[in-house]
């Protein structure tokens, strides 16, 4: 294995931001730098980074949750550089254990419409499509 998992640190901040950036999965009404202070606050044992060999280079990331009901995977994402790599599977399978070991009996995500790669990836990694709407209200907004 080229990479090494482990729980994120407040100096990954701007390598995490540029690899969600890469990713695609940054929106002009969630402020990336907010989304990171309020998940260290709330079970950042859950945030996790994998990183190169040295633990410097952040190549992938995810952060998870479990409300008591499920648990949820948010901000998965692999560098364009290690992708197909298998690094996105392992982070995955981390939070899925640490979840697990919490007593989380489920765990779910969001995908946006018509990301069928990253559908096409989850379904081999055993996760079922739902047909659901999704609702949401902002509380706080960050910009």
């Amino acid at each position: 294995m080229a990479w090494n998992v482990r729980t994120f640190e407040q100096a990954d901040t701007d390598a995490v931001i540029e690899l969600w950036t890469e990713a695609g999965l940054t929106r002009p009404w969630n402020d990336p730098r907010l989304d990171i202070e309020r998940k260290l606050r709330v079970q950042p044992e859950l945030f996790l980074v994998a990183t190169d060999p040295e633990g410097v280079t952040v190549l992938g990331s995810v952060m998870a949750g479990y409300d008591g009901h499920r648990g949820w995977l948010y901000y998965l994402a692999t560098a364009a550089s290690h992708r197909g790599r298998g690094v996105a599977r392992e982070l995955v399978a981390e939070a899925e254990r640490l979840l697990l070991a919490l007593g989380c009996p489920k765990v779910q995500l969001m995908v946006r419409e018509g990301n069928e790669g990253v559908l096409g990836f989850y379904d081999a990694l055993g996760y079922e499509r739902f047909a659901v709407a999704n609702t949401g209200k902002r509380l706080i907004a960050d910009a």
